[in-house]
Parts: C-alpha cells; sequence; structure tokens
C-alpha cells in the first residue's frame, strides 16, 4: 500500500459574485503521507480554508466553484463522486476540525449526543453503544465522562475545542483536517490541545492536515510544510527544510514577524502592505509589491518551480535569476 494518503493536483476553487471572480485557489499541488502531518501555513485570506474545505466537498456553491485539478484520497477521486458516497466518507475516512468551536457544536444537543450521532451513522450501532462510545471519546480527550449529558455552553473555550475534537475523532478517521484548531484558545491551554493532537494522531496512525498561521505550532506538531500566498503554495519542504534553509521572501518574512524573545529590544519587521485582491491578482507574482527582493520580471511573469530536491521547492524568480547566472558562467 502507498504511503500516500492524500493527493491534490492543480487545484482552483474560484467564488463567483456580483462584485466578479474571487481567485481563492490557484493551482495547489500538496499531498499527506500515512501518519505524516503537513502544516498548511499563511495569512488570513491566503486561501487555506478553501483547500481545506475542497477536501471535504464543502465548498458553498454557489458562489463557490471548484473549477479544476484532482483530490485524491487513498487513490479515490474525491471530486468525481456522488453526494451518498461522500457522506459515508466524511466523518469517517476523513475528518475536520472547525476553526470555531463555538459555531460547530450544536447549542441544544447535549455533547455526547453530537458525538454519538457521528458514530452511529458510520459505524451502524445502536444508541446505547453510541453513547458508551462517545463517553470513552471524551475521556480520550481529557473530559470526564459523565459530562456526556452536557450542553456546550456549560464548557470552557478549551473543553468545547476538545469535544469537537472527540467528534472527529470518533470514527478513527485515515486523515484528520484541523483548521486552526487553537487559535481561540489561551496558550496554556493551546499547548494542552497540541499535545491531544499529537498523541492521538500516533495513536490511531492519521495524517493530518494543520492549517495555522503560526510558525511555532508549526514546529510543534508537523512533518512537511507548505507555506501558501494569493491561492498558491509558493514554498514546501521537510520541517528542517523550510525552517533551517528559508528560500521564499514571503516565508522569510513569516519568520521575521515572530518576536525575538532572546532580544526584547529588537523591533519586529513586519511584512509590509496587504496580500493581492483576489478579485483581481497581478499577472505576475502574487508578492511582488511586497518583495524587498522583487524585478521587473516578477510584475509580469509567473515565477518558476525551482527545486533544492525532491521535497523542497519555492516558486521564485530569484532563484531562476541565479540558476541562468551559474549556467552562463557567472555572466550576466
Amino acid at each position: 500500500m502507498s504511503d500516500k494518503l492524500l493527493k491534490i493536483e492543480d487545484l482552483v476553487v474560484h467564488y463567483i459574485t456580483d462584485d466578479g471572480v474571487v481567485e481563492a485557489v490557484n493551482g495547489v499541488n500538496i499531498g499527506v503521507d500515512r501518519g505524516k502531518t503537513l502544516g498548511l501555513v499563511g495569512e488570513t485570506g491566503a486561501g487555506k480554508t478553501t483547500t481545506a474545505l475542497s477536501i471535504m466537498r464543502l465548498i458553498p456553491h454557489p458562489p463557490g466553484k471548484i473549477v479544476s485539478g484532482s483530490i485524491e484520497l487513498e487513490g479515490t477521486d474525491l471530486l468525481s463522486l456522488k453526494e451518498s458516497r461522500l457522506e459515508k466518507i466524511r466523518g469517517d475516512v476523513v475528518s475536520m476540525i472547525f476553526q470555531d468551536p463555538m459555531t460547530a457544536l450544536n447549542p441544544v444537543i447535549t455533547v455526547g449526543d453530537q458525538i454519538a450521532e457521528a458514530i452511529m451513522i458510520h459505524q451502524k450501532v445502536g444508541q446505547s453503544k453510541a453513547a458508551q462510545k462517545a463517553r470513552e471519546m471524551l475521556e480520550i480527550v481529557g473530559i470526564p465522562g459523565n459530562r456526556a449529558g452536557e450542553y456546550p455552553h456549560q464548557f470552557s473555550g478549551g473543553m468545547k475545542q476538545r469535544v469537537v475534537i472527540a467528534i472527529a475523532l470518533s470514527c478513527n478517521p485515515k486523515l484528520l483536517i484541523a483548521d486552526e484548531p487553537t487559535t481561540a484558545l489561551d496558550v496554556t491551554i493551546q499547548a494542552q490541545v497540541l499535545e491531544l493532537m499529537k498523541n492521538l494522531k500516533d495513536k490511531f496512525q492519521m495524517g493530518m492536515v494543520l492549517i495555522t498561521h503560526d510558525l511555532g505550532v508549526v514546529a510543534e506538531v508537523c512533518d512537511d510544510v507548505a507555506i501558501m500566498y494569493a491561492g498558491r503554495i509558493v514554498e514546501q519542504g521537510t520541517l528542517e527544510e523550510v525552517f533551517n534553509t528559508v528560500k521564499h521572501p514571503y516565508t522569510e518574512g513569516l519568520f521575521n514577524s515572530i518576536p525575538n524573545i532572546d532580544d526584547r529590544r529588537d523591533k519586529l519587521k513586519p511584512i509590509r502592505g496587504l496580500m493581492s485582491d483576489p478579485y483581481n491578482l497581478p499577472k505576475g507574482c502574487s508578492f511582488y509589491d511586497r518583495c524587498d527582493y522583487a524585478m521587473p520580471v516578477c510584475e509580469t511573469q509567473k515565477p518558476p518551480k525551482i527545486h533544492f530536491g525532491e521535497t523542497h521547492f519555492v516558486e521564485c524568480h530569484l532563484y531562476q535569476e541565479q540558476q541562468d547566472f551559474k549556467l552562463n558562467g557567472g555572466k550576466e
């Protein structure tokens, strides 16, 4: 059996609105191996959540539309499946932890019943067995099983997130998509939830896509990293490759935006400007007007994909110029 659990190729997703077409995802290529975690990193509006919703086939339509590409899960093209088949896969083979636990849970149904619902649908068991499994799942995520009869408003933000994780893991999925699962939590609870997710991933041997804008979270949890900007993967590699040999100017900007705890006087170096308007993306590199290394070619031509090994690549004209310079024997 292949180690490749998820394979996305040339994914393009648009939102067609009265104001124009939002080019949300523009040719994404990513993969996730069994038992590995891919960190999908980028600013708000980069297209991370849209990519995740595409895997689940939950893009709101209208206005959203998967224009082209393929999404294969264990060799099955999810984009070609009928809705009835997808309903059997969602929550069973692939599950998603949504960004806000406050809105992901139904306020008028007990947490135990919300966990049990997924179990009854996918595992074809009775209500009593599903309720027992729901209590066991609560115990696994660190909540006493006897709280299964309580409602979401009786739980703190961190415990709500644990309930959402319990729902997502209740049927032992092969792929877990976690959309900024710790954004709304304080740092102490954040550390506990991350440790919980790591342990559960190892226990159930899942593949995981972790969506975040926090490079500290990536360093703690991920095996591979994909940096996303304006709907494209601009740099991708193993955790060590991306963190130790930063190549793309945008990735460099993300690292420069992190506070230096060793030097309190050191000022932050934020990336100037804002992300390109998705209604009107530039012809060339979308990062052109924010880049410290921008060249004239960046404004008019899409950057090529430059490989630095089997797993590490970057989309940037800067390295094409350097390669051409070397090929010409150091002559302009």
